[in-house]
């Protein structure tokens, strides 16, 4: 049987019963993943899912029917949160969760977006609520999984049964719901091996867009009767550990913000580069060699110069590359005339990658790396061990939160709805503030959205 504490957890436990900060860092998560899902808009893969959602996962009845957002066509709830957590996983900037090698935010968030349009009601702290219940899941099932099996799972995986838990929740489903949605979820969420991704990077990413239909279609089938097998990430007792914690480590608390629009993986020899260059004002046509250790994950990333978005994405070189040449990474340095960069595919071509036993020792804990740079000159900068930032042990800021969000939506949609967005997001923590008005400033398609049509 689903544990009671689990059941009442994700049913009963009201926005009061949780700790401010973690209902403040949910704000904070929901806002960053809305500035990547915006500026991933009009980007290939989110057309693309978008179109799929409108062809292949619609419906004629009303109340099973969504906007997607920033678009303002419609899909089904499933069809809807597909499409975006799809776009939003295919601009790889958006929050993670170290233990569980993974992302939470992409799924849980657009699932919230779809669900609600049919709840006028929610209020800003009940969505954050159910937020937070859909990450306190997503991990601890991520944990589960990645310590029961032999393989590690895109996130969509796990994901499936944070989504399935957010949606039983807000669409007041009983304990026996809850149990069929999460035994669905698990058996139909999408097991896909992340590294055969990061070996041959595609649209596929991690698999979230496929884990947030998953996991609302369970909860629909399980309100029509539809059964499951019980979720053994949930139930067995081989993982009762990963969920004695419920409710008092708060694990939303513990996702960690990307400065960049990279694989995580790959942050740490990004910021080695910028150590470097900053502490010793080095520029592209200095450098000779770059030597990078770090782990063999990281140490797996795509080696060469990319062709594709989604291979620069999951690239070690070519970002410490960008970062050498250009300071940043932005969407300007991993798509069009970025991947043609010849400063930066020289670098890439000096580049030298080595797995070190260390970096190895901290991993998943940790994502760290150190470098070796050396100069024509003959002079070898070294940057000591790195962390990547962002994290639990090196946190960003809110206002660095809200000035990485106006630097991807700002682009997109304008100042005045990239703010206004902002506002309504990080005003969801107050009494009386009701989430639909951040759902409205969310619907209507950007300005060049709308021109291309």
């Amino acid at each position: 049987m689903l544990p009671q504490k689990i059941s009442q957890f994700i049913l009963d436990m009201g926005p009061g019963d949780m700790p401010a900060e973690t209902l403040e860092r949910a704000a904070l998560l929901m806002l960053d993943t809305l500035g990547i899902a915006i500026a991933a808009g009009p980007m290939e893969a989110g057309i693309l899912a978008r179109e799929t959602a409108c062809r292949l996962y619609g419906t004629d009845r009303d109340k099973d029917r969504a906007w997607m957002m920033c678009d303002g066509r419609s899909a089904s709830l499933a069809g809807a949160a597909f499409a975006i957590a799809s776009q939003t996983d295919n601009l790889d900037g958006h929050d993670g969760f170290n233990p569980t090698k993974g992302h939470i935010g992409v799924a849980v968030v657009p699932a919230l977006i779809a669900l609600a349009q049919h709840l006028p009601h929610l209020s800003g702290r009940d969505a954050l609520a159910a937020l937070v219940v859909g990450y306190e899941v997503a991990g601890r099932a991520g944990l589960a999984l990645h310590n029961t099996v032999s393989d590690y799972h895109t996130s969509g995986a796990w994901n499936a049964l944070g989504v399935a838990a957010l949606s039983a929740r807000v669409r007041e489903a009983s304990s026996a719901h809850l149990r069929e949605a999460l035994g669905i979820a698990e058996y139909h969420g999408p097991r896909s091996q992340m590294m055969r991704e990061i070996a041959n990077p595609t649209m596929l990413h991690d698999g979230s867009g496929m884990g947030a239909m998953v996991g609302i279609s369970a909860t629909i089938m399980a309100e029509l009767g539809f059964t499951g097998a019980p979720a053994i990430t949930v139930e067995s007792d081989d993982v009762a550990a990963y969920w004695a914690d419920l409710g008092s480590v708060w694990q939303t608390q513990q996702q960690y913000i990307k400065p960049y629009p990279i694989c995580r993986w790959a942050h740490a020899p990004i910021d080695a580069a910028q150590k470097i260059c900053t502490e010793h004002g080095v520029t592209h046509e200095m450098v000779e060699r770059i030597e990078i250790r770090s782990f063999p994950n990281a140490v797996a990333l795509f080696p060469e110069m990319p062709e594709t978005t989604s291979q620069a994405q999951y690239s070690l070189a070519f970002a410490v590359g960008c970062m050498i040449r250009h300071g940043n990474i932005g969407l300007d340095q991993i798509s069009g005339a970025g991947l043609q960069d010849r400063d930066v595919a020289a670098l890439v071509s000096r580049t030298h990658l080595k797995v070190d036993a260390r970096h190895t020792a901290r991993f998943p804990s940790g994502r760290w790396a150190d470098m070796t740079m050396t100069l024509k000159d003959g002079r070898a900068l070294s940057s000591g061990d790195i962390n990547a930032r962002g994290g639990p042990d090196d946190p960003f800021s809110e206002a660095m939160i809200v000035d990485k969000y106006r630097s991807f939506a700002v682009p997109v949609l304008g100042s005045a709805r990239a703010d206004a967005i902002a506002q309504a997001c990080l005003a969801m923590t107050q009494p009386e503030v009701s989430f639909n008005t951040l759902l409205t400033l969310l619907k209507d398609p950007a300005e060049a959205q709308l021109a291309a049509q």
